[in-house]
């Protein structure tokens, strides 16, 4: 019985494994969709999501969100060493946890994991990145990553439903005050609008745009070899 029991383990073990090693690369030509997006599906909840190739979407965006989310994007391997390690000294000293996520750890969560905080989870998201940074081009990570994240709180996954949600424009059209505004409300859409930004939203949103703005060489990553567009 008890050998039984650890084979079924170890068989729910190896198909855990499979599933990411088998659709990260197939997600180099397919679109794919989250594990929020499908429970919210599920549920029966409305889930809001169209995809916009990266080409198709504001380079002011882009960098918004690379400066807000993740400075180091385009240098590391798909774990920030150095944000993970002083996460690692805050834990060990008692400190709250400042959290050391870079969008491609983002991506494996968003992709296979779950949400809720927990010390398994961010275990588990370390191989993930690393082995999605080693399969994917770093501008088909940006591309998934700004396609799947959650951008309002009525089910609006991706840039486009937010940005259509927020200033009932498309991603392509986007002004510095909007691309920032979007880029800062990505850690809790749920209690931060871009539409109706807080003083204290928006000093952060102002903070994120001059480091943005300034951020062309920290960037490159994302524009396959031409000049962004941030003027």
């Amino acid at each position: 019985m008890v050998g039984q029991s650890m084979r079924a383990a170890m068989f729910v073990l190896a198909v855990l494994v499979l599933i990411p090693l088998v659709l990260v690369p197939v997600y180099a030509f397919i679109d794919p969709v989250s594990v929020p997006m499908l429970v919210r599906q599920i549920q029966g909840r409305p889930v809001e999501r169209i995809w916009r190739d990266a080409e198709g979407i504001s380079d002011r965006l882009k960098a918004a969100v690379v400066m807000s989310e993740d400075g180091q994007f385009c240098r590391h391997w798909g774990v920030d060493l150095g944000a993970l390690r002083a996460e690692v000294d805050d834990f060990l000293a008692g400190k709250p946890a400042r959290g050391a996520s870079t969008i491609t750890m983002q991506v494996a969560r968003n992709l296979f994991l779950w949400n809720d905080r927990s010390y398994v989870r961010k275990v588990l998201e370390i191989p993930l990145a690393l082995y999605i940074d080693l399969i994917l081009p770093k501008h088909r990570i940006f591309e998934i990553y700004i396609n799947i994240a959650e951008w309002g709180p009525d089910g609006q996954f991706g840039i486009e439903a937010g940005t259509r949600a927020a200033f009932g424009k498309t991603a392509d059209a986007l002004g510095w005050d909007e691309a920032s505004l979007l880029a800062v409300t990505l850690p809790n859409p749920m209690s931060r609008h871009a539409a109706t930004p807080t003083t204290r939203l928006r000093r952060v949103a102002d903070i994120v745009r001059k480091r943005a703005q300034e951020a062309e060489g920290r960037i490159a990553c994302l524009y396959a070899g031409r000049q962004p567009r941030l003027q």
